[in-house]
């Protein structure tokens, strides 16, 4: 099944709709799953990619799909950018987002709105980079959410995507398959109440594309130099690309 027709709830709407709804039903327990379903390794996986970015030295930075903001504050703190602008459909994510952020005493440097990635309300060529970490799974039209990505971005700007992949290695499978498919959804329905939501995590990163396809899908929305990266034994990936000069 393509990821766009995977939606978090067997019910009526877009996949929009039922991923803003799934993300402001579980937006108060995020933070603590994430930690928990990657035993604290996500915050490892944002350093590389910060790293990466860094190398591009971007000073206006647009964060896709932010939600509660973690990737947008070390995006900011690391990357020697002079202002991170973060997006998300979830207005309960973004109401955590806000906090953490007027908390580290960013507001004047980290702005967040609510929006959908493939209609940004920004204007071409705004951006030095564009990030999405862990979000484009999430998106209804994936390559049509890279071509709004690359209209934003100036020439020569990057883009760089983190997102969970599935790992090839068999034995590394059989028990990720264990953990994802049964251990998550019931911490996650323990902690966030909404047992769905972690239902459709492992079901939408077996769906989505992965490595040479994602880049493919990355080259065919118009960018060039595209690149995938496996993390922690196919777990996660890493993605760079550039817009043209």
């Amino acid at each position: 099944m393509k990821i766009e027709q995977i939606k978090p709830y067997n019910a009526t709407g877009t996949k929009a709709e039922q991923v803003e709804q799934m993300f402001n039903s579980i937006a108060p327990a995020y933070d603590f799953m994430n930690r928990a379903m990657t035993l604290g390794i996500d915050r490892w996986w944002r350093k590389v990619a910060v790293r990466r970015l860094k190398a591009a030295q971007p000073e206006l930075v647009l964060d896709v799909a932010t939600g509660t903001g973690d990737f947008a504050i070390q995006v900011l703190r690391h990357t020697g950018a002079a202002h991170v602008t973060g997006i998300d459909l979830s207005e309960g994510m973004l109401q955590v987002a806000r906090e953490k952020v007027n908390k580290a005493g960013l507001t004047d440097k980290i702005t967040f709105s609510r929006g959908d990635c493939l209609e940004l309300p920004f204007a071409d060529n705004s951006f030095d980079a564009v990030t999405v970490a862990f979000g484009v799974r999430n998106f209804q039209d994936i390559e049509r959410g890279y071509r709004e990505m690359l209209r934003v971005l100036r020439p020569g700007g990057r883009l760089c995507v983190l997102e969970l992949s599935t790992p090839q290695n068999r034995l590394v499978r059989f028990f990720y398959d264990i953990y994802t498919m049964h251990v998550i959804p019931f911490l996650g329905s323990l902690k966030s109440g909404d047992r769905s939501a972690y239902r459709y995590l492992p079901l939408s990163i077996a769906a989505v594309p992965q490595g040479a396809e994602m880049s493919r899908i990355m080259t065919q929305a118009g960018f060039t130099d595209a690149t995938a990266t496996g993390l922690t034994l196919g777990v996660c990936s890493l993605y760079i690309a550039n817009k043209q000069q």
